[in-house]
């Protein structure tokens, strides 16, 4: 098995031998090509697994052993988010002659075997978020993949770049506490991602400073259908006491704060507003929406860069970077347009 880092790359023939098949019908699970029993391909995935099998690709330039290009995989591609991101990778990766070649899991039907494909095509993969789960990224690091972890969980020995999301939150949750808002809630769903994870934390931990009890998270997807659901519902509550809704993207905080102001709520007088990543959109609105930016493109350029030094052996041991955020004050918190507060950042 290919284990270690001196260890020696698992062959086709040794998932046929393992999985006690032939050649022919390895290869025809494995590209995907071909009539093959499900049984037949079950037995394939899972010796492929166990030897963290990764196809070579006849593309690979045999003088320099590498591809020239790197595998990014995201969760999705849905909303204004992942643009920058994009620009930012890509922009690097074309300046240093390296073509990137891009997986969505989301909707995906077999992410595990698309993720086995990309690794047989590039030097290198980074991965996005909540689109691999820990075992996978383990089963990349066993195969000697170099890999980067962007906005992910940390994990041991692998690079990590990600923006400052729990001080930021604390400091705008904070802020709403000392304008007399109490009835605060967060909208979204920490489980979706690490960062949104760190928002509550954040949240939570202004909250406890004030000697306030943590409301639990308002769970839904980070979508502009479910923060406008979200707020019909809350303009048919009875007695609602709710004051500010601390967004965990501007997605939500948008559909709300239209839906909130065709319903006759007004923002910021009776509720507050905040979301996060400061979408073009935010800018526009009336009023203005408080949020906090991140810079995404930056974000991108910096996981392409820690991946080429990892690929060409420019550095081995890992590191974690994290990169300034800014809170952007605007009227649906009360506060004039334009003003903005750096918080810190740590590398």
């Amino acid at each position: 098995m290919a284990s270690g880092p001196t260890a020696k790359p698992a062959t086709i023939y040794d998932v046929a031998a393992l999985a006690k098949l032939s050649i022919a019908t390895v290869s025809r699970v494995l590209q995907g090509t071909g009539p093959v029993s499900a049984k037949a391909r079950a037995r394939v995935d899972q010796a492929a697994h166990e030897l963290n099998y990764v196809p070579l690709r006849a593309a690979r330039s045999l003088a320099v052993q590498r591809h020239e290009a790197h595998g990014l995989v995201l969760p999705d591609l849905a909303g204004p988010f992942y643009g920058d991101l994009l620009m930012g990778y890509e922009r690097w990766a074309g300046e240093h002659g390296q073509s990137v070649i891009l997986t969505v899991t989301h909707g995906n039907p077999d992410p595990l075997r698309s993720l086995r494909d990309l690794a047989g095509r590039v030097d290198g993969i980074v991965v996005h978020g909540n689109a691999l789960d820990r075992p996978a990224v383990q089963d990349l690091r066993r195969a000697n993949v170099p890999i980067v972890l962007a906005a992910h969980p940390p994990v041991t020995g692998c690079d990590s770049v990600r923006t400052e999301s729990a001080s930021s939150a604390e400091q705008l949750t904070s802020r709403l506490l000392d304008h007399g808002r109490k009835q605060l809630l967060f909208v979204g769903d920490p489980a979706s991602s690490y960062d949104v994870s760190e928002r509550y934390a954040g949240f939570s931990a202004a909250l406890r400073a004030h000697g306030l009890e943590v409301p639990k998270p308002e769970q839904m997807p980070l979508t502009e259908e479910a923060g406008a659901a979200f707020a019909t519902t809350l303009l048919a509550a009875t007695g609602s006491r709710v004051d500010g809704l601390v967004c965990a993207n501007d997605e939500l905080a948008l559909a709300i704060l239209k839906t909130l102001g065709d319903g006759g709520v007004a923002v910021p007088g009776e509720v507050v507003v905040t979301g996060w990543d400061d979408v073009m959109a935010a800018r526009y609105v009336s009023p203005g929406l408080t949020t906090v930016r991140q810079p995404m493109a930056e974000l991108g350029r910096l996981a392409a860069q820690r991946l080429h030094e990892r690929i060409t052996g420019e550095r081995t041991r890992a590191r974690n970077d994290v990169l300034l955020t800014e809170l952007v004050l605007r009227g649906s918190c009360g506060t004039g347009p334009g003003e903005t507060q750096a918080t810190r950042s740590t590398g």
